[in-house]
């Protein structure tokens, strides 16, 4: 099965850019994407279409909230040659307290 980076369903699904900001971290994430070669986690709430842009969690050095770029996921696993940033296909939408609890706790989100 290919890992598409993003859907029409998925795209469909997510929320604008700043449309969930007055929710904090009961803003839920509904797509997550992970690095092959890493530890780094990007838990996307809010996304634009056209600038390819997502808000939400980003979990490397620290968990902080930010931005982040599918462009740059598709860039870097162009010029890799093989999948280094994939969609979680398994991921259930999740509120960023209940991910950031998990981190706390374990180190990860195990979800």
């Amino acid at each position: 099965m290919k890992n598409e980076l993003m859907s029409p369903a998925i795209e469909a699904i997510l929320p604008p850019l700043y449309s969930q900001e007055e929710k904090g971290d009961a803003a839920l994430a509904v797509v997550k994407y992970f690095c092959l070669t890493s530890n780094w986690t990007w838990y996307a709430t809010e996304y634009d279409p056209v600038d390819k842009l997502f808000f939400g969690l980003v979990h490397g050095f620290e968990a902080e909230l930010g931005y982040f770029s599918l462009d740059d996921f598709v860039a870097l696993n162009a010029s890799s040659g093989f999948p280094v940033i994939e969609r979680d296909l398994y991921w259930k939408p999740m509120a960023i307290a209940q991910i950031k609890q998990e981190i706390e706790e374990h180190g990860s989100c195990r979800r």
